[in-house]
């Protein structure tokens, strides 16, 4: 879905009256590779993340068709 805002600052709007720019597209395009990039700050006493990621289709708000889900555990250990 893509984000907007009313470009008078980057705060998020959702009201299709007031959304003059796209800030961030997040849709993913039929038969296209979309790379996205998630950083988040954790304690470095954190050696293992546990990771779930789900993917969905929402038609209209309260219709979300699963569409995969993946979980795996990962290290996250300075070399």
């Amino acid at each position: 879905m893509p984000q907007s805002t009313a470009s008078l600052d980057k705060t998020m709007v959702y009201g299709p009256d007031i959304k003059l720019g796209i800030i961030r597209d997040t849709s993913i395009q039929s038969f296209a590779s979309k790379e996205e990039l998630f950083e988040i700050k954790m304690p470095e006493t954190i050696k293992k993340v546990d990771i779930e990621i789900n993917l969905s289709y929402q038609l209209r708000p309260g219709d979300v068709y699963p569409i995969h889900r993946i979980v795996k555990q990962i290290s996250v250990e300075n070399p």
